[in-house]
């Protein structure tokens, strides 16, 4: 089976396609990719030592044991490897990458994704995910390679520890420095609430709750013991899969609770009443604190094509310049790399702010929530409703439609920009925009994304609409589309 660099890195089956023999190859790519010249350009940080490299791992089954042997390959290949003593956030090892002025680092983590899972992800060195020519140069390395019939170097572990080209090290204390800078405990500390942090057996296990000691806020953590299974639910911080932590609010163990995925880049959250609070709005919040809490009034704000138009409202009343992207952080990325972006964010959950790496954090926005409910002084759920009665309803739902069979994504987009209906729901379209897939933008903000998959029969479908019988008007035609499909 081919092994293919989507936008995040590689991700895979665990002994099935992802296995130590086939990481040692790719780590071997990443090598040469890293070593031949061409990985840097003009975002590279100026003191940055090209024999330098960070590897890092998440909680996952032998997660630990493959971030060993990508630092073996490695330092086969002449760097210096800081690893990371224990399972940590990726963006904690992102950070270190940047902080320690490595070249590049290599994260061994599948995110979001189901237990069986493993993956690599690579970051470069400011501190964000490599650009997908980045990712195409390793590509084309592996492929080279496999053609040559060349092996990895492999340095014995413990000899590269006694030689100090394998340097063990724990990337949270620089972490929580640098976000002592972007948060302001002063203000947790004057009025700490009771909060309930759900690590979903993740890498982001302990780090909330750790650095939060001393500010007087009651932190409790639950599912942050090793799991390599997740107990059995994707580590993914949406509704379906937050049962346990609903079950902590509802029996008063705080007053609300925040979520984080598997890698702890991605954050999702829960009011005092167990409604789920999505990324759109703590996005949308975020914003208007920063704003109007923090005066802080210059900057682009930048969102994904499936993100909530909440966002493009506010940034019109605050007359900041809003870019729309396609999905996926790393265009996120680009834009905070280029220009002084206030925010950026998208759907899934990865969110950042002026002053931080350019990668999604969810150990970041947790904070930043904690610290928006002690200065405002009230509940989240009363946030959320001053929130929308400011900015209009905001309903939002996705879902993915199986198709019949494959069809072609740019076929299918342009039947969709062709056969554009006038309506839909009641609602008037009033554009129709083709950056990733194809959206319907109505004239009271609500919209209809359709994305269709370029690798499996499957249209993605997103609705944001002003009630939730626009949202299911709106999902109502996707499905018709998806039907259509013959």
């Amino acid at each position: 089976m081919p092994i293919n660099f989507g936008t995040d890195g590689w991700r895979a089956v665990i002994s099935d396609t992802f296995t130590f023999h086939n990481l040692r190859l790719v780590t071997q790519a990443i090598a040469d990719a890293v070593a031949s010249g061409s990985w840097t350009n003009g975002n590279t940080p100026e003191n940055v030592d090209p024999h330098k490299m960070v590897v890092g791992f998440d909680t996952r089954f032998l997660s630990d044991r493959y971030a060993q042997d990508v630092a073996r390959v490695l330092a086969g290949n002449g760097f210096t490897v800081h690893l990371s003593q224990s399972d940590a956030p990726t963006p904690a090892i992102s950070y270190a990458v940047r902080n320690l002025n490595a070249v590049a680092g290599v994260m061994i983590t599948a995110s979001h994704n189901a237990p069986r899972y493993n993956g690599v992800k690579i970051k470069s060195s400011y501190g964000g995910s490599s650009l997908p020519e980045q990712c195409r140069q390793v590509e084309v390395y592996l492929n080279d390679n496999e053609a040559q019939a060349r092996g990895p170097n492999l340095m014995d572990f413990e000899q590269a520890i006694k030689n100090k080209q394998i340097i063990r090290f724990n990337p949270i204390p620089a972490y929580n420095d640098h976000l002592r800078k972007l948060i302001d405990f002063d203000v947790i500390a004057n009025n700490p609430p009771r909060v309930v942090i759900d690590s979903m057996y993740g890498a982001g296990r302990g780090v909330i709750r750790g650095i939060l000691q001393g500010t007087g806020c009651e932190a409790l953590e639950i599912r942050g013991e090793m799991n390599p299974g997740f107990g059995g639910v994707h580590p993914e911080p949406i509704m379906r899969y937050l049962g346990s932590l609903a079950g902590a609010i509802s029996t008063g163990l705080g007053s609300f609770g925040l979520a984080t995925d598997g890698d702890a880049d991605r954050i999702g959250a829960m009011d005092e009443r167990c409604n789920f609070v999505d990324p759109h709005k703590i996005m949308a919040l975020t914003l208007r604190y920063l704003v109007e809490k923090r005066g802080l009034k210059h900057g682009s704000v930048v969102r994904t094509v499936s993100t909530t138009r909440m966002i493009d409202r506010l940034a019109r009343r605050y007359g900041l310049v809003l870019h729309e992207t396609p999905v996926g952080f790393n265009y996120i990325a680009d834009y905070m790399l280029k220009e002084d972006v206030l925010i950026g964010g998208e759907e899934s959950g990865g969110i950042a702010f002026t002053g931080h790496i350019p990668e999604g954090d969810g150990v970041l926005m947790g904070l930043m929530i904690i610290e928006m409910v002690a200065a405002y002084g009230v509940s989240l759920y009363d946030l959320v409703q001053d929130l929308l009665k400011e900015v209009g309803p905001a309903f939002y739902e996705r879902t993915d439609l199986r198709l019949r069979h494959p069809v072609s994504k740019s076929a299918m987009t342009a039947k969709l920009v062709n056969d554009a209906p006038a309506a839909i729901g009641g609602g008037s379209i009033v554009q129709v925009a083709s950056m990733d897939g194809v959206k319907y933008i109505m004239s009271d903000d609500s919209w209809l994304l359709i994305r269709p998959s370029g690798t499996e029969p499957v249209l993605r479908v997103y609705a944001e609409g002003r009630s939730p019988e626009m949202v299911r008007a709106l999902l109502g035609f996707g499905e018709q589309v998806a039907a259509s499909v013959s």
